[in-house]
């Protein structure tokens, strides 16, 4: 199979049957065989009788549907375990992105030899203050802090080879920084395309302005992921010794001093009045515990399972 076409969705009813129209159009022209798999995240409209309808009309249409709505990182890693196309899509329900762009980003990864090629909406449709500018600068951002050279990470239209999305986990609020876990997991070729970015044509927007808060927030959860994520105790465990050299330095000084002052027969301070005492006593006691949160974090490395994180109510 050539295409697996990865499509989440969250109230979109309206564009459903649109967007599967035009996609089997551009699937036609290019004589792709193909599968498009629509990942129903909690809708509470008409969407999930849509794909049920389409998937009773059209065998390469399949379906997962959630019990409620998990995120979308959660139905992007149900999609991709379904998936078995040889190249991967995953694009938005919405018609904001193109299926006419989808014949050269397959020629992208099938014959230029890209593990990921992302889309990038260099000319944008959104509001500029409550969209395109955070989006601007949370991208620079994420392209600074990541060292993965592109200009949008937000953009839902992307390809990729099977073995990228087999080999990385999903989750949480991470589909924003997918380049950046492929780049982690060893995938080096990671290209970008400008694409053509769509007005909205049905329904609103289902992110609000909180999405870059979590984004901001999910950047850094990820960069220490990059950084310590398989060797937890190389952080805590440094920062662990400093702590507890700083405190056992302190109480070093306080016991000689207090035996200098006691040798040249001078008044001696109670060593609970000297502030060195607390100043050692604390920065031991979080040197002893950052010192066991490297442990734990290794203990929990070595010991993790793969919990489910979303519950599938019906898959056709």
């Amino acid at each position: 199979m050539n295409l697996s076409i990865v499509i989440p969705l969250l109230n979109e009813e309206e564009s459903l049957e649109e967007l599967y129209r035009w996609i089997t159009k551009v699937m036609a022209e290019n004589a792709y065989t193909y599968e498009v798999i629509f990942i129903d995240d909690g809708s509470t409209d008409g969407s999930w009788n849509i794909i049920s309808k389409l998937a009773q009309q059209d065998t390469a249409v399949k379906g997962i549907k959630f019990f409620t709505n998990y995120g979308k990182s959660q139905a992007l890693h149900a999609g991709f375990e379904k998936a078995q196309g040889d190249v991967i899509i995953t694009m938005d329900a919405d018609l904001q992105d193109s299926p006419d762009e989808i014949p050269e980003l397959y020629s992208l990864i099938k014959n230029q030899g890209f593990d990921l090629v992302s889309g990038w909406k260099k000319k944008r449709y959104d509001a500029k203050l409550t969209k395109n500018l955070p989006s601007k600068v949370f991208n620079w951002a994420a392209k600074k802090t990541s060292g993965v050279k592109l200009h949008d990470f937000n953009c839902g239209l992307k390809a990729y080879q099977k073995k990228v999305i087999k080999n990385i986990e999903v989750s949480g609020e991470m589909h924003r920084y997918i380049p950046v876990l492929a780049k982690n997991a060893g995938f080096k070729k990671i290209g970008e395309k400008v694409v053509i970015h769509q007005a909205r044509k049905y329904g609103t927007t289902k992110f609000g302005m909180e999405r870059f808060i979590n984004g901001f927030l999910d950047l850094i959860t990820i960069w220490f992921i990059s950084k310590f994520g398989k060797r937890p105790m190389h952080l805590f465990g440094a920062l662990g010794v400093l702590m507890f050299f700083i405190g056992s330095a302190s109480a070093i000084y306080i016991g000689i001093s207090k035996l200098y002052k006691v040798y040249a027969h001078e008044k001696a301070i109670l060593v609970t009045d000297n502030p060195w005492f607390y100043i050692a006593l604390t920065t031991m006691i979080i040197g002893t515990q950052l010192f066991l949160a490297g442990f734990l974090g290794e203990i929990v490395l070595r010991t993790k399972n793969n919990e489910q994180r979303y519950k599938i109510d019906e898959i056709i």
